[in-house]
């Protein structure tokens, strides 16, 4: 249960707004834990999400009842690089206090997100005092915490940081488990690609690198959706049927008296999948795992 885990490839952002959060960024700050407590970011203005009427139906006497090739209709997106507009895979910053955050902490909301400490919200308005608006503030780390960049982040399990970019604490095990859970929600799949199996896998992941029990590990992360649970019960069973697998193995090598080497040449597997295996074995039966 203990074995080593290699650290998960972050899952790209795919452009989904950050509509729910997975992770507390810090104490007292308006940051929900999951993303079924999480509330939808406010809509686009009204008036420009809809068309007026007179563009809906073309007609004898209507103005707007057609549209010439090129005109743009209200509520369309403007074209990127033009005036006004975003560039062309230009960063969008939807806070101004995320961009002055940015240059104070590079290391912490710059090209790479870290997971942030719990009180990062009153350690930044103790360094910053009048500087920062305490409502900006609340609102600017509860957006970037909500971004799909910020949770990938959590999702790998790194650990949480403070303003001088030092890891400080673990993140807990159902802030990893429930922000692979969002990440995954938003992410559109390739052609071909079972999001399904991925997911699978990296709850799996997180699971062998909490250390936890199976009823610890559960007990934190099983929540009220059916989906997620079956999927984490499937992940629970993959890793249970990977340690009977390396138990086998290694009574069998305990049995054989070969070398290590040998004894994967003898059963066709590659010399580090056994050692890698045996290994997984022998940490399983150590006192406390």
């Amino acid at each position: 249960m203990n074995d080593t885990v290699n650290a998960p490839a972050p899952i790209h952002d795919e452009g989904v707004p950050p509509t729910a959060a997975a992770v507390p960024a810090a104490e007292g700050h308006a940051t929900p834990e999951s993303p079924a407590s999480a509330s939808p970011a406010p809509a686009a203005d009204s008036g420009a999400a809809r068309a007026p009427r007179a563009n809906r139906r073309g007609g004898r006497g209507r103005a707007g009842g057609r549209r010439e090739p090129g005109a743009q209709a209200a509520g369309d997106a403007p074209q990127a690089g033009a005036k006004g507009g975003p560039a062309a895979g230009a960063p969008r910053r939807t806070h101004p206090l995320l961009e002055q955050l940015a240059g104070w902490y590079p290391h912490l909301f710059g090209a790479q997100f870290l997971p942030l400490k719990r009180g990062i919200f009153q350690d930044l308005l103790a360094a910053h005092g009048q500087a920062i608006d305490k409502d900006a503030l609340k609102l600017a780390l509860s957006i970037h915490t909500r971004s799909t960049r910020y949770l990938n982040a959590v999702a790998q399990g790194m650990k949480r940081h403070d303003l001088q970019g030092q890891p400080v604490e673990d993140m807990a095990p159902e802030h990893v488990h429930h922000a692979l859970l969002e990440v995954f929600r938003r992410r559109k799949p390739q052609d071909g690609e079972d999001l399904t199996a991925k997911l699978r896998r990296r709850i799996a992941q997180a699971f062998e690198a909490s250390g936890l029990t199976r009823e610890a590990y559960d007990a934190l992360v099983r929540g009220r959706d059916e989906k997620a649970n079956a999927l984490l019960d499937e992940a629970f069973a993959e890793v249970a049927e990977r340690d009977a697998k390396a138990e086998a193995l290694l009574r069998a090598f305990e049995a054989s008296g070969q070398t290590p080497e040998a004894f994967a040449d003898m059963y066709g597997l590659p010399a580090r999948q056994a050692a890698q295996m045996l290994e997984r074995a022998r940490q399983r039966r150590a006192p406390g795992a």
